[in-house]
């Protein structure tokens, strides 16, 4: 049997390097007056002020990522991202921490799940490397999130409240909870605390075992405050789109199989559920004619949204990998090899390092959404988790093997 891509030499030496290219480009992130720019394509800072929290925490998760792995942060992301985490974004008056900033303060204060769970992930990132920070952010952010986001009754954590905690809405979402998570699976292995794991279980039962078990596996993005599927909402066609996220799928099954590791590998339908958000996920929205994967699905399956973005082939690799880790055979091996094809063709920057976020119908970069390349975290995510042996504790196994180490 040939052996598989994920195996292969020359392919860890690929990964190495196109992470150390992308790391070589962000490092013109830092703002001498804190915080951090957007980059341009050639990695040059955009104009503009604006600091969304997201990136911020996007940047320490990503940097400790890389510093386990071997590669010192020569240029101070984690330092900085964590200062700026506490002075800038940290809201002094209500507690929690703001959307956007700029040098005068407060932009958008509203209150996100979605960007706190976020700071949980960069809390738990950098205490992994042992930043003296990591402790105070991490409690404080874990109170936050108990106070105000986490809903005990079902498991899930809600949305959205003004900058003074008010509800304003009822809308409940699927992503924010993926990445709760992915940042409670994080926080579990910094800490050893089995709550985290517990809570990052049940958010995965609700909607793998439960939803997408019921609609084909595919699962429904936004809900009501029932956590009744909302199949007609339509916000905003980015980040908030009608339908379903296919790369969303993938991400889903990776943290399935994460958890499943952390768990003690129980007895259940874990392997099979993350095979079916895979396979179907690649039935779905893999262009058969270009390339690449569509963004969002209608509630059968067809294409909605035809643009094909980065992310969701990033996410599709990670999730590939840790089926291969498991199960290496021919199926999941011919989908990464494609997968990394298309992505080393068309999304890796070969001459300044990073990927295009965007391609266009002639897999060209094309920029509709995103100026410059403003996100290493997915592409970074790539690159690295494959190097890792194991399906959890990557940390772990990226700090033993130190594959970006000079």
């Amino acid at each position: 049997m040939t052996a598989i891509l994920l195996d292969d030499a020359d392919h860890h030496a690929f990964l190495a390097d196109d992470a150390r290219r992308s790391l070589d480009l962000f490092d013109a992130s830092p703002r001498a007056a804190g915080g951090f720019h957007g980059l341009g394509v050639s990695g040059r800072p955009l104009p503009g002020g604006l600091q969304e929290l997201h990136s911020t925490t996007r940047l320490v998760h990503s940097y400790a990522l890389a510093q386990l792995a071997g590669r010192p942060d020569r240029a101070g992301i984690i330092d900085q991202g964590m200062e700026f985490l506490w002075n800038g974004h940290r809201d002094r008056d209500h507690g929690g921490y703001l959307w956007s900033v700029d040098g005068k303060g407060a932009v958008d204060g509203t209150k996100l799940a979605y960007g706190h769970v976020f700071v949980l992930l960069a809390a738990s990132s950098a205490k992994m490397v042992g930043h003296p920070d990591a402790d105070r952010l991490l409690s404080d952010i874990t109170k936050v999130l108990d106070r105000h986001f986490w809903d005990a009754d079902a498991g899930l954590f809600r949305d959205e409240f003004t900058r003074d905690w008010q509800v304003f809405s009822t809308y409940r979402g699927m992503n924010a909870n993926m990445h709760g998570v992915e940042a409670l699976l994080a926080a579990h292995e910094a800490t050893g605390e089995a709550e985290f794991l517990s809570r990052a279980g049940g958010i995965l039962r609700f909607f793998i075992g439960g939803q997408a078990a019921g609609n084909g596996w595919r699962i429904p993005e936004h809900y009501d405050a029932d956590w009744r599927p909302d199949h007609g909402y339509s916000g905003n066609p980015m980040f908030r789109p009608a339908g379903t996220t296919p790369g969303h799928s993938f991400e889903m099954a990776r943290l399935l199989l994460q958890w499943w590791d952390l768990a003690g590998r129980p007895e259940g339908d874990s392997v099979a559920q993350a095979s079916a958000l895979v396979r179907t996920g690649l039935a779905d929205a893999w262009n058969d004619d270009l390339g690449g994967l569509a963004y969002t699905l209608g509630r059968d399956g067809r294409v909605d949204n035809p643009a094909r973005y980065w992310w969701p082939v990033t996410e599709a690799i990670g999730a590939l990998a840790a089926l291969l880790k498991l199960d290496p055979r021919h199926e999941f091996d011919h989908w990464y090899r494609r997968l990394w094809q298309f992505a080393a063709a068309h999304m890796v920057d070969a001459h300044h390092g990073g990927w295009h976020h965007e391609v266009g119908p002639d897999n060209l970069p094309l920029m509709t959404q995103f100026q410059g390349k403003p996100d290493i975290y997915h592409a970074l995510q790539a690159d690295l988790l494959p190097l890792a042996r194991g399906l959890s504790r990557q940390g772990d196994d990226l700090a033993r093997l130190r594959p970006l180490a000079d």
